[in-house]
């Protein structure tokens, strides 16, 4: 198999209500590189966060995902032609004083590198340096479905090394979207004691208790007292809060048991300032706030053999599988946030 040559269809992304289908050169790869066949690509939440990308738009989206190798680069000599596989788009130096001491995602080289065009189009062209520290194989017993959330899940188990989590601790997840619901079924994994989830939406509380909580309460009518009630009359000793809602975030703060963590999870918009007491939540309760962004590529590797070994089913999370030419449909989907919680684009169809 080599490059098919010609031109390829992408989903050219203008705004949430405006995505085209449109064509452009199948990407023309060079020494070190990929060119990957995407089978299937994951709508992230962030993919319709319009004020993050609005001012670079028009430009092809997707970055959970999947495919086979179809071409492969002078010198590279751990891929062939036909391998499946998953790509990180960010990729980190591992040289910088970041990485060496740990904080990899927050190296220059990981927030400038990414694939051509995006995982929203039927080819991408992974750089040299993806192809080196962030392109793994998938196992024949892994589906291109299953292998969407392996990215997804990366920035889940990070989020959650950073903030501690120890068994038998009790867990608040604030918001069950699909990170969210990621992080309980981690927690869960991880032994987690008693998992509290939370959400406006009766569709996704529903889907929480379902993965693994093990009480779903209405955000509009939570309280820090109803916490106490299902949880020995105690706080949470971890709060994560998967959304950016000012309200949600308070909610959190207050949620959070004496000696325990808060985890912010989602980005906010931008310029929201929230205040925090020094002397009541940090200095006389020994709390913590942690925060997080994206995954390493150990936190990939890891992600990958947890949904290989069965230790998190991602199966039941998937809503939704759709061809390229409803990937308006499926922005729709995420954006509303009620009917769905996994929604994949295969561009092959």
């Amino acid at each position: 198999m080599s490059n098919p040559g010609g031109n390829m269809r992408v989903a050219m992304w203008y705004n949430n209500r405006d995505i085209r289908i449109e064509e452009m050169p199948v990407p023309e790869i060079g020494p070190g590189e990929l060119l990957v066949r995407i089978e299937a690509s994951g709508i992230c939440g962030s993919d319709v966060m319009e004020w993050y990308r609005l001012d670079r738009a028009p430009l092809v989206l997707g970055h959970e995902i999947a495919g086979q190798v179809v071409e492969v680069g002078e010198s590279v000599e751990r891929f062939k032609v036909s391998d499946r596989v998953i790509a990180a788009h960010h990729v980190p130096c591992n040289t910088c004083h970041y990485c060496l001491t740990g904080h990899h995602t927050t190296c220059e080289t990981l927030r400038r590198t990414t694939f051509y065009p995006g995982g929203f189009s039927e080819y991408v062209r992974l750089p040299a340096i993806n192809v080196d520290r962030g392109t793994f194989l998938l196992p024949d017993s892994m589906s291109y479905e299953q292998a969407t959330f392996i990215e997804p899940l990366a920035c889940v188990l990070r989020g959650q090394r950073i903030a501690g989590i120890r068994p038998g601790q009790s867990v608040l997840v604030v918001g069950s979207g699909i990170a969210g619901l990621l992080h309980v079924l981690l927690a869960r994994a991880l032994g987690a004691s008693r998992i509290v989830a939370t959400d406006i939406d009766e569709y996704r509380l529903e889907a929480a208790r379902r993965f693994g909580a093990d009480i779903a309460l209405q955000a509009r009518e939570y309280q820090p007292e109803r916490l106490r009630e299902v949880n020995s009359g105690r706080l949470a000793d971890l709060v994560i809060v998967c959304t950016g809602l000012i309200s949600a975030i308070n909610q959190g703060l207050d949620s959070v048991e004496r000696g325990g963590t808060i985890l912010l999870f989602a980005p906010t918009d931008p310029g929201v300032t929230i205040p925090v007491s020094i002397n009541d939540f940090f200095f006389r309760n020994d709390r913590t706030i942690a925060t997080t962004y994206a995954g390493s590529p150990a936190d990939h590797q890891t992600a990958l053999d947890i949904i290989a070994a069965g230790t998190v089913q991602v199966d039941p999370m998937i809503t939704h599988c759709l061809p390229l030419s409803e990937t308006q449909e499926g922005f729709r989907l995420v954006a509303e946030a009620t009917e769905s919680i996994k929604v994949i684009i295969e561009p092959q169809r």
